[in-house]
């Protein structure tokens, strides 16, 4: 055999083996449940948004009154 034969079906032979180690990676572990911290840390963040959606319909209901007193005062 030459020896460029003889490199090339090692080469070949390294890569099959090589490829035939390889193994499945392993399925992800179980979901972990939310860290409290971080349940606290939204709860804090999402309080003030929604305290502003309760009001935002008594602020629109205010400027949609003084409009009107605007308008009636021929403004």
């Amino acid at each position: 055999m030459k020896p460029r034969r003889i490199v090339s079906t090692f080469a070949c032979a390294a890569l099959l083996c090589a490829l035939g180690a390889c193994s499945k990676p392993e399925p992800p572990e179980k979901e972990r449940p939310v860290d409290p911290q971080a349940t606290q840390m939204r709860d804090a963040i999402q309080q003030p948004i929604e305290q502003a959606k309760s009001v935002e319909g008594a602020v629109d209901q205010g400027a949609q009154q003084t409009r009107d007193a605007i308008d009636a005062a021929g403004g």
